[in-house]
């Protein structure tokens, strides 16, 4: 169960933290994976790995913010594998800090790249699959990479959080849309994770105390999301769409 073989799957953000750790996890499943990112040369050195290790990898750059990156890089990706019928949206960035000291600049930077280039992405690769026939073979497989902030307050994170929350109001309406177009879309919101989005902070006192605070006292482990984003990429999920999976280690509780 859970196999990706066969499978062509696009990962946004894949330069590194939970990109680059899905990456090798669908690698290992049998798929042909597309790394995208901006820092290609990070990407390049991911696929290279993965070869050597027994997979197919194909490293483009693509910046989610803008349409024509987001078109080249699937058309890469068409060019060397076929139709992307798995798409991760996992690329994100934060701006946190105080929602009255916060620039427009690095509002506008978490908006365009966690809610318009999670669309991007989606919309491009479903695009591709209804072309290539999707309502018939119902392969599509998009997954959305949300976050619990979308269900918190108080964090020093309001517009992240925000994007966030509207990750999940997205993927439910695009699977709504797709939903007899042979397009699965779903939202994984994960709890904290120690990646580099993350920076030093959980090595702060404040991140200290913000684990201390946790119901289970500790950071959720990368790889507690592997068998959520096999289920959710794989045949085996055919019948969910439109859920979001809320993965935290008990966080909010």
């Amino acid at each position: 169960m859970n196999r990706l073989d066969g499978r062509t799957c696009l990962i946004t953000g894949a330069s590194s933290g939970l990109g680059a750790h899905f990456a090798r996890l669908v690698a290992g499943a049998g798929a042909r994976v597309v790394l995208a990112a901006r820092r290609k040369d990070r990407v390049e050195a991911l696929a290279a790995e993965i070869r050597a290790a027994g997979g197919q990898a194909l490293p483009v750059a693509m910046d989610v913010s803008d349409e024509a990156s987001v078109m080249a890089a699937y058309d890469a990706a068409e060019a060397e594998f076929g139709t992307v019928d798995t798409i991760i949206a996992n690329a994100g960035v934060s701006a946190p800090g105080r929602s009255t000291e916060i620039t427009v600049e690095a509002m506008r930077g978490v908006l365009e790249t966690n809610v318009l280039g999670v669309l991007l992405t989606a919309r491009e690769g479903a695009r591709r699959l209804i072309a290539a026939g999707s309502r018939e073979n119902a392969r599509g497989r998009i997954v959305l990479i949300g976050s619990i902030t979308a269900e918190m307050t108080g964090q020093g994170e309001s517009i992240y959080s925000a994007s966030k929350a509207a990750v999940a109001h997205l993927g439910r309406n695009l699977a709504k849309e797709w939903v007899r177009l042979g397009v699965n879309v779903n939202v994984i919101q994960p709890g904290y994770i120690q990646t580099e989005l993350a920076g030093d902070w959980f090595s702060s006192e404040g991140g200290k105390a913000q684990i201390a605070g946790f119901n289970r006292r500790r950071l959720q482990p990368i790889n507690s999301l592997d068998a959520p984003v096999l289920y959710l990429c794989s045949d085996e999920s055919a019948q969910t769409t439109g859920a979001t999976f809320t993965i935290d280690d008990g966080q909010m509780l």
